[in-house]
């Protein structure tokens, strides 16, 4: 395919082994702190890193090497699988994960056998383009939070939020002013000249780092190695119908990386490639003790900001990821970047996702004088970014995904006019 000329390095193209290893390695960085918050939140081991890495070599094997996304831990689990813990353990949630990707894999066969044609009829761009801007701005709180919130204390850190600026601002700077290579990777630089910041600041605990082996095994956990598993059915229910709302949010992310990349994904490799995918990445982690996985915001943020879309420096990232999964410093010196310094960089990385969703409806010249496109664009973004989410005993629908589905039925039945304009 064809060199677009706004992109640094487009899909298919293949950067210089000096150039790939800090692309990747600034795409490992950016997913690292969520991808392993998840199983800690939960009481896991952060073994995540490893079953993420794989998943996503696996999700780009199934995707025909088509698709830059990158699988890491997914949040949406997180309350189901703390309830699990205190009674199953992890075999239960296992079962539950590997229930979910099959839910995935189910509905791509779904897919396989209908076509993906209605995506363009219940998608048109008055519904990507705002719940692009909600899956951006929904993480703003998150974003601030980390900027200025000091765990340990619970309370707002003045340094916190210098630290949180300055990488941010350096970030920008070389995004902005630096040619060459070091343009090419300016949340890496960030990340390491904000943690250079926070040690002078003294809000880097190096403890961890120094109590860690040098090698040491990711904590598997694998069936019939490590335990004996037996049905859990309260698991599956419990875990497998939120895979829906996953769904949601993948769908969301392909329409981002679609406008990103110039190109269609639901088409080419198609939406039964890419929910396999994901099934498949979620069904691994279930087998090696990692939680649910799902594309990853983040990763995307950083193309958006680099415009490298190229799916060896993904595949390099994951590679990555496995890698340190097994090297215990570096694993603990990535977990010792304090969150002001992941805030800060958030601050730009979940900005330009919503960015995105503003340039969808600018470049298909959404009307806003039309009462139908304001409505469906209001819903979106104030019950999203709001959070409305949606509670069904004991499954929860995020407001991204409430949203989403909103925004879908009011596209399908509301009239291109409303009596007023005609």
């Amino acid at each position: 395919m064809a060199h677009r000329d706004n992109v640094v390095l487009d899909v298919d193209e293949r950067p210089a082994p000096w150039q790939w290893f800090g692309l990747s390695l600034q795409h490992m960085f950016s997913m690292f702190g969520s991808t392993v918050l998840v199983p800690i939140l939960v009481g896991l081991n952060p073994g995540a890193l490893f079953s993420s890495g794989v998943g996503t070599l696996m999700y780009l094997l199934i995707t025909k090497h088509k698709i830059p996304a990158y699988m890491g831990s997914s949040f949406s689990f997180v309350v189901p699988m703390m309830a699990l813990m205190k009674t199953t353990g992890y075999p239960g949630i296992a079962q539950g994960t590997i229930a979910v990707g099959c839910v995935y894999l189910i509905v791509s066969v779904i897919v396989t056998l209908v076509g993906s044609q209605w995506i363009d009829r219940i998608l048109p761009p008055i519904v990507v383009g705002p719940i692009v801007v909600v899956i951006g701005l929904s993480l703003a709180g998150t974003a601030a939070k980390d900027a200025t919130i000091n765990s340990a204390t619970g309370h707002y850190d003045l340094r916190f939020f210098a630290v949180a600026m300055l990488t941010m601002a350096i970030t920008v700077i070389f995004n902005m002013y630096f040619k060459g290579f070091l343009g090419l990777i300016p949340i890496l630089m960030g990340i390491v000249a904000g943690y250079i910041i926070a040690v002078l600041f003294g809000i880097v605990d190096f403890s961890p780092v120094a109590h860690a082996h040098w090698f040491s095994l990711p904590d598997f956990q694998i069936p019939f190695v490590d335990y004996h598993p037996q049905l859990y059915w309260g698991a599956i229910l419990s875990m497998a119908p939120i895979a829906f709302v996953t769904m949601t949010e993948h769908l969301g992310h392909i329409m981002v990386l679609n406008e990103l990349t110039e190109r269609n994904y639901f088409k080419e490799p198609g939406l039964n490639h890419t929910l396999a995918g994901d099934g498949t990445a979620s069904i691994i982690a279930g087998f090696v003790g990692g939680p649910p996985v799902t594309s990853y915001g983040e990763n995307i943020g950083v193309m958006a900001i680099t415009r490298v879309h190229s799916v060896y420096v993904i595949a390099g990232a994951a590679v990555f990821a496995i890698f340190f999964s097994f090297i215990g410093k570096l694993s603990a010196l990535i977990e010792s970047i304090p969150s002001p310094v992941i805030g800060g960089i958030s601050f730009l990385l979940f900005g330009v996702i919503a960015s995105s969703g503003l340039r969808v409806m600018i470049e298909n010249k959404i009307d806003f004088n039309e009462k139908r496109n304001l409505m469906i664009s209001s819903v979106i973004l104030v019950i999203g970014i709001g959070n409305a989410y949606l509670q069904l005993g004991k499954y929860q629908f995020s407001g991204l995904a409430v949203a989403a589905v909103l925004g879908i039925i009011m596209n399908l039945i509301l009239p291109q006019k409303a009596k007023s304009e005609m």
